[in-house]
């Protein structure tokens, strides 16, 4: 399709998942990712991440298990796209009334109140834009990166949705770094899903067992800006609600140079996801292949 013609549908749905009544829109996305899921070229690629997030050593998960996660994955997957739909339609006390922090809140509010950024590293696990817009309104805005779309109006139908919830959305492009790195200096609060290296490029580390490589960037700004380093996720349900763990601090202090310094971070970061994802594997929607078969 063109791309004008994609942006068209796009927009059409969202118009669609703020008008659906509530229980309808989730029941029917997470009916719709499960159909598709069944046939989806990207089953295999989920598959082999959940094996290997599921997996013990020594004893490999069975095949009917592995099978009901992916299952799971999928529909959970559709409920992310249902729900971050829904949620410039909601008003925010819904919103604050449907989320926590059930670990962790601590570390955030101390980290804020340092005045010196905070970064949270995050995984794609459930629906951090629930997590984001609750801690703006706990007086605490998240700045996040997105991918430019095509066309240029579909990109800023997304920011616009975005920012009505209080999430400000910065574009991933040439000034993105300057641009976080400003907000960290003003004390204010970064989060960077970082679980996929999308630019290519990242820092290799060790997840879940296998080589893979994660963006520098979070590691990158809490070095150069003093910022604190946290990681955290955000969780669906139990049914309507939401929750999220937020981890200690991480130590990202300078100690040598600055690449040695980034490495160790991320892979300190990789750990902490590892954690994260393991609490609900189900909700880990990365449908492209991050381990070798």
């Amino acid at each position: 399709m063109k791309p004008r013609t994609t942006a068209a549908l796009y927009m059409f749905a969202g118009r669609l998942l703020e008008w659906l009544p509530e229980r309808v829109d989730v029941a029917l996305a997470r009916r719709v990712g499960t159909a598709v899921g069944m046939r989806s070229r990207a089953r295999a690629h989920l598959s082999t991440n959940l094996a290997r997030v599921l997996d013990a050593p020594g004893r490999p998960v069975d095949p009917a298990v592995l099978e009901r996660f992916v299952a799971r994955g999928f529909a959970n997957y559709a409920q992310y796209w249902a729900e971050g739909g829904k949620l410039p339609a909601l008003d925010p006390a819904t919103i604050t009334s449907r989320f926590r922090i059930t670990e962790g809140l601590e570390h955030l509010e101390a980290a804020f109140a340092r005045g010196a950024g905070v970064v949270i590293a995050l995984p794609h696990v459930g629906s951090w834009e629930w997590g984001g817009s609750f801690i703006s309104s706990l007086g605490m805005p998240m700045t996040a990166i997105a991918e430019e779309l095509e066309p240029p109006e579909l990109f800023e139908w997304f920011r616009a949705k975005r920012e009505s919830i209080g999430i400000h959305i910065e574009a991933l492009n040439r000034e993105a770094s300057a641009t976080l790195l400003r907000v960290l200096k003003d004390g204010g609060v970064v989060g960077l899903l970082c679980d996929r290296d999308i630019s290519g490029g990242g820092v290799s580390v060790d997840f879940f067992g296998a080589a893979v490589t994660l963006p520098g960037g979070p590691a990158t700004l809490a070095l150069r800006t003093g910022a604190t380093l946290l990681c955290a996720a955000c969780y669906t349900g139990p049914g309507r609600d939401h929750f999220a763990v937020v981890t200690p601090p991480l130590a990202s202090g300078r100690e040598g140079r600055l690449r040695d310094d980034v490495t160790r971070v991320t892979q300190a970061i990789a750990h902490e996801l590892e954690g994260l994802i393991r609490r609900a594997p189900e909700q880990w929607h990365v449908l492209e292949e991050r381990f070798a078969p």
